[in-house]
């Protein structure tokens, strides 16, 4: 038999872990319909970078930003929408629409005006790879007159790279495999600044170009909340790690097979 004291006692048990279930479960709706208000997760992801987004045979979009985007709408209980753009320029464009509730991208300063960014779920190490020929021998040698740097336009390398370079000369491009290795190989530029996965995809493609040792820029990549959808900060980076201490991150790192990123 419990004595009276015991019974009050679970009593008060019970009633506080219905509140905090009720209130656990209130909350879930509330982030949504803040952060999403048209009943989906709207998440843009930029399919020129490989480190974020990779696309199957059948046109399917995967990497690590789609594990991310899909993984949160499954946390939030909507469905998944994602939002693609061609490079880093369009992404950009698209930040004062309503296009799309989330961006998986570098978290930029030059962003900061229409996003808020959550703790970071990825690096990316930043270098250069370099055409057949070029004079600069490291990454440490490149900021020099005379050397000509391509980069994606509008990109995190890009912001970093007009910050740091001094003497050289930077020439914006679109974004994407294609534009970097044309701008090396028609000599339009003698390195490209870019993540280094993508820089290794470059000089394995081009003939005696190669990767400079050395880098300029560490990216962190985050989630990017519209401003309107602030306050939902707080579970979005509980989320954020999660995902980064259950493995999540990691295995869409191994997934996509990439190099020069690393979970925090």
């Amino acid at each position: 038999m419990r004595t009276r004291r015991e019974a009050a006692a679970l009593a008060v048990a019970a009633f506080a872990t219905a509140w905090t279930n009720a209130r656990a479960g209130a909350q879930t709706p509330s982030v949504a319909a803040t952060l999403c208000p048209t009943g989906k997760l709207r998440a843009a992801i930029i399919a020129s970078n490989p480190v974020l987004v990779s696309r199957g045979a059948d046109g399917v979009l995967g990497g690590v930003s789609t594990v991310v985007a899909r993984a949160l709408a499954a946390h939030l209980g909507v469905p998944i929408e994602l939002v693609p753009y061609d490079n880093p320029a369009r992404y950009n464009e698209s930040l004062e629409t309503d296009d799309w509730d989330i961006g998986l991208a570098a978290r930029d300063p030059s962003r900061a005006e229409h996003l808020a960014f959550s703790m970071t779920f990825m690096e990316v190490d930043n270098g250069y790879v370099a055409r057949p020929g070029a004079a600069p021998a490291s990454a440490e040698d490149v900021d020099r007159p005379g050397i000509k740097i391509a980069v994606a336009q509008g990109s995190a390398p890009h912001t970093v790279l007009r910050r740091l370079i001094k003497n050289a000369e930077i020439i914006p491009v679109p974004g994407g495999f294609e534009p970097a290795r044309d701008a090396l190989a028609t000599g339009k530029a003698d390195v490209y600044g870019e993540n280094l996965h993508l820089a290794r995809r470059i000089a394995d493609a081009l003939p005696d170009a190669h990767v400079l040792p050395g880098r300029f820029n560490v990216v962190e990549m985050a989630i990017g909340v519209r401003k309107r959808a602030a306050s939902v900060l707080p579970t979005v980076d509980a989320f954020v790690s999660g995902i980064r201490r259950d493995g999540t991150v990691q295995k869409g790192i191994v997934e996509a097979g990439l190099h020069g990123v690393r979970v925090p």
